[in-house]
């Protein structure tokens, strides 16, 4: 939410006085602190100051795709043991040839679908089995880690099927979504046009233009 749109209070007033010293948008989190340390408790700290090599060392988590139900990230986050406990993940969807440590043999909560890393990557064929594996943990309130080696390709291809599946929307309405989300995000021309035709599975008909350069 921009500072310009709330109500006048300590933090908007600070938000106001920090927009004329950036070029970025200075945005408030609605609901506050309290709010933010309900829901992520595990990202608390009372450090103030951080050396060049803590950052360096800091490990991101998971972007938040549904609001503690689905998060997307790389393989090396779905190998953390602590990403797995403070975002409670019970359920993987692994979009890459390696094998995670976690749920293995396991087919009730992991979600293999090895496909490589490469122009010629063939997605189409599993979405519906993806979307069907997603929905059912959300009916069983799991929480789901959807990934790939780096988390920007196969397992963006994934999250923006099942949005276009579950939402009945379409292919630039969920690729503007997962985009907000994960603004590096970088399919191939290949994995754009299965995706368009997953659109035309949808919707019945092909409404994107995936000619477009953005995509």
């Amino acid at each position: 939410m921009q500072a310009s749109d709330l109500a006048f209070g300590d933090a908007v007033q600070c938000g106001r006085s920090l927009s004329h010293l950036t070029r970025h948008p200075v945005q408030i989190l609605k609901g506050g602190y309290q709010r933010f340390s309900a829901m992520y408790h595990f990202l608390r700290t009372q450090k103030v100051i951080w050396m060049p090599q803590e950052l360096d060392a800091f490990m991101p988590y998971p972007v938040e795709i549904v609001p503690g139900k689905i998060y997307m990230g790389d393989f090396k986050q779905a190998c953390d043991p602590k990403v797995q406990k403070n975002l409670k993940i019970k359920a993987h969807v692994n979009v890459c040839m390696e094998t995670g440590p976690f749920f293995e043999g396991d087919a009730d909560r992991l979600l293999h679908i090895r496909i490589q890393d490469s122009p010629e990557a063939n997605i189409l064929p599993f979405l519906r089995h993806a979307c069907h594996f997603l929905e059912i943990h959300l009916e069983l309130g799991s929480v789901i880690l959807v990934f790939s080696t780096q988390g920007i390709s196969r397992s963006s291809a994934i999250v923006v099927a099942f949005l276009m599946h579950s939402r009945e929307q379409t292919l630039k309405r969920s690729w503007d979504y997962v985009l907000k989300c994960q603004n590096n995000m970088c399919l191939s021309r290949n994995l754009v046009a299965q995706l368009s035709q997953w659109e035309k599975i949808v919707l019945g008909d092909i409404v994107t233009d995936i000619s477009n350069p953005r995509y």
